[in-house]
């Protein structure tokens, strides 16, 4: 006898059946907001030149130094170029959007509505530097060791992933319960390592053994902690995809390693090294009256950007009992003499930091919150700093060697327990406030910073001492927080995700090698960093991210210095990039991947 169903019923089931394949179709690219800026056919990334003419050298002069070539790891000292150009990743991002990537070693990208789940489809013509095939396999231990042996940054966004499947012969589907609507585009730009390189190979071991990469470059030659030459792979499999048209146009580029920052810049001088990035407005219209410059061998340009500032700044370190009391925190922000060190230093070309977000539509107002951010801070404000809620800015000298800035410190600093006895700051207990600023050796502009600093600590009887350690003493120093105050920049982007637990999460506070320097712990911040992770739409993302510029700016965790919204390159005028620029500007991406040699 036949069995009758009904049409709804019927209805239900092939919903069901068919309900993961219609939630989903595979594109060319993702956003974390809305959809690509690009099209499915587009011809290449906007600010490229299609072009632009192939060969050349450029030499770049970095400071310090470097004992490994494995960049994934958190052991030895990688060469920043190993990473960015001998290794790509399955997606690639386009600087002009605030976080959106293309296709890059995978032909596709498919994720849930709700994206608890993203799949990756290889390209058929994706290839190892040695002309092996990617294989789904090679990208699945890829994931999985960066996992559980790599980096932090690795190892905390793998924690999300709950189930990884292979589901055709190119493609892979990770699976994640976990909410985070970043984790899809995260996992987009991890790097694929060949799986074989390690079979007699402890992947957790630094060493100089080079690792299989599937980039543009190929190392040529090196000399340990010296030099490292890329040359441009010939049979680099990716030269003709949408992506790359008009990236890597230069056939050879080389590093070389200077322990002092001001040899860097005589290199430049002398012509040993193609460029010079120019932090200091000031020197920048005075010190480039030499040769090369007025030949014409070499010029100057200006490329501005749309990022927000971040922040740098001399981090505190709250580990620190002396330093736990907010107030005191204070005290050290008052007693900065932004205005004078800013003139002197940098001849009053800095802007002062706002917040973390400023130069942005993500960084915070200093009124008193409103809206969905307070409603967002209105959850924790038992515990949040005053001037969270109310509103908070950093304090401005008035030119007279910082008496109001000094007096509003000694009152903070009072109230905090600590009082001048016979010139010297004291607790209760008797004990002085000393400090030590850890800095990096032959860091001239940030000894004269510190030097400045200083002295107004010195009126306010702090007893203060710089200690100049070399690059591998202050690498792990830092790396295990072991410093009073130090100096240190967070680079922010327009679309904060996942690193910005690395920057401050709580497992900083006493896991090494997280970038939350200054042991930030306030009960808002990872709940915030959640929310703004598991946001949906753009509005809400934007007021998570202005309520954890809040937190943190009142936290007073850093004494900021200042920033500049344009990028200062002094460089050979046979080097050209496009008139077109990114919306990042000069960031990650820009120089030498646009750039070429005429």
């Amino acid at each position: 006898m036949k069995q009758q169903i009904s049409l709804k019923a019927f209805l239900s089931i092939l919903s069901f059946c068919f309900a993961g394949s219609t939630l989903a179709d595979a594109k060319h690219g993702i956003a974390m907001y809305g959809e690509p800026d690009l099209p499915q056919d587009f011809v290449s990334l906007p600010y490229v030149n299609l072009d632009a003419p192939q060969g050349g050298r450029l030499v770049f002069g970095e400071r310090g130094s470097f004992d490994s070539f494995n960049p994934f790891i958190l052991k030895g000292k990688a060469p920043y170029g190993v990473k960015v150009h001998t290794f790509e990743t399955l997606l690639g991002r386009s600087y002009d959007e605030p976080f959106t990537l293309y296709g890059l070693l995978a032909e596709s990208v498919e994720t849930s509505k709700n994206r608890d789940w993203v799949e990756f489809t290889l390209r058929k013509e994706a290839r190892f530097s040695d002309n092996t095939p990617i294989t789904i396999e090679d990208v699945i231990w890829s994931y999985e060791t960066l996992g559980t042996q790599g980096h932090p940054r690795y190892v905390r966004s793998w924690g999300k992933v709950s189930r990884v499947e292979k589901t055709g012969e190119r493609s892979v589907r990770f699976y994640s319960d976990s909410g985070d609507q970043e984790l899809p585009l995260i996992l987009g730009l991890r790097p694929i390592l060949k799986k074989s390189d390690f079979d007699n190979r402890d992947f957790a071991t630094s060493s100089l053994e080079p690792i299989t990469g599937s980039g543009p470059y190929i190392i040529d030659k090196f000399e340990a902690g010296r030099f490292i030459q890329f040359k441009k792979n010939p049979d680099y499999w990716g030269n003709n995809i949408a992506f790359n048209r008009g990236l890597h146009n230069i056939s050879e580029l080389r590093y070389d390693y200077y322990l002092d920052s001001n040899v860097i810049f005589e290199a430049f001088k002398a012509g040993d090294t193609s460029y010079y990035r120019e932090g200091n407005g000031s020197k920048w219209e005075t010190n480039y009256d030499f040769d090369r410059i007025n030949s014409g061998n070499a010029i100057k340009s200006i490329v501005p950007h749309k990022r927000p500032s971040g922040m740098k700044g001399l981090a505190i370190n709250t580990r620190r009992d002396k330093f736990s009391d907010w107030r005191v925190r204070e005290a050290l922000i008052q007693a900065f003499d932004y205005e004078n060190f800013n003139e002197k230093v940098y001849g009053g070309t800095k802007i002062r930091y706002g917040s973390f977000f400023s130069n942005s539509k993500l960084g915070m107002s200093h009124d008193a919150a409103n809206g969905r951010v307070k409603e967002l801070l209105e959850n924790y404000k038992d515990s949040l700093l005053p001037g969270t809620l109310e509103g908070y800015s950093y304090p401005e000298s008035n030119g007279k060697r910082n008496r109001k800035g000094l007096k509003k410190a000694t009152e903070m600093l009072s109230e905090a327990g600590w009082n001048l006895e016979n010139g010297i700051l004291k607790n209760s207990d008797g004990k002085s406030f000393e400090i030590e600023i850890m800095l990096q050796n032959n860091a001239s502009e940030l000894e004269a910073i510190s030097n400045i600093y200083v002295d107004s600590l010195k009126r306010l009887g702090i007893n203060v001492t710089i200690a100049s350690l070399d690059s591998a003493v202050f690498r792990e120093r830092k790396k295990s927080y072991d410093f009073d105050m130090m100096p240190n920049l967070w680079w922010l982007s327009l679309s904060p995700g996942n690193e910005q637990k690395l920057y401050w999460g709580p497992k900083g506070i006493t896991e090494p090698g997280t970038r939350n320097y200054m042991g930030a712990k306030d009960p808002a911040i990872e709940p915030l960093i959640d929310h703004m992770l598991t946001a949906t739409d753009q509005s809400e993302f934007v007021a998570a991210v202005k309520a954890l510029d809040r937190v943190l700016t009142a936290g007073r965790y850093v004494v900021p210095f200042g920033y500049d919204n344009i990028s200062r390159l002094a460089h050979d005028s046979s080097l050209k990039f496009p008139n077109r620029l990114p919306m990042y500007g000069d960031w990650t991406g820009f120089l030498p991947d646009v750039w070429w040699v005429e």
